[in-house]
């Protein structure tokens, strides 16, 4: 997953990838946002009516400080992809996570009873409802060099909110997460 290191680590974070065909539909998420989760929601029906020997889908992760546990998630996010099981870890946390959205949001992006919460607290709430046990992993030192290259990747491109949606490279402004799969579809044939 890390074009930006030569050196391999002892942890190695797998690459939030699923389908392997020539175009490449990159999905620029914050995990609670809830148009991202809306269109997290489309990754597995996309690849099945678009096929997966014709499209590559990648996620990239847009940490976003008015979603204020953002940080701690996508962190989570990552420290499940360097499990066994990888991405599918990954995925899993992320779905648990779009499920259970209003659990980890501050309600106007500023109280409620999150406040409260601690990172130890939304890390247990994951391992919870996703069923994968992150403590040990979200404590790997050179984690967040994952993080920062997803951050750097997005602000390369232009792309500062979520969801932000690339076709081959190129930040297309008329995709949105409330299109239907099918446009979609039609868009990367």
């Amino acid at each position: 997953m890390t074009p930006h290191s030569a050196a391999t680590p002892a942890w190695k974070a797998d690459a939030l990838t699923w389908g392997h065909g020539p175009r490449v539909f990159e999905m620029f998420l914050e995990p609670t946002c809830p148009y991202s989760v809306r269109a997290f929601n489309k990754i597995d029906a996309l690849l099945q009516e678009a096929g997966a020997d014709n499209i590559t889908v990648k996620i990239r992760l847009q940490s976003q400080p008015w979603h204020m546990y953002s940080g701690v998630i996508v962190r989570c996010i990552l420290a499940a992809s360097t499990l066994p099981g990888g991405k599918e870890a990954a995925k899993q946390v992320m779905a648990a996570v779009a499920a259970h959205r209003e659990a980890f949001e501050f309600t106007h992006h500023c109280g409620g009873a999150n406040r409260d919460a601690t990172p130890n607290d939304i890390i247990a709430r994951i391992e919870q409802y996703s069923g994968v046990a992150l403590r040990e992993a979200f404590e790997i030192p050179d984690l967040d060099r994952e993080i920062k290259w997803h951050a750097k990747y997005a602000r390369q491109n232009g792309i500062h909110v979520s969801p932000t949606f690339m076709v081959d490279g190129l930040a297309d402004p008329k995709i949105s997460s409330g299109d239907d799969v099918s446009a979609w579809a039609a868009l990367l044939r």
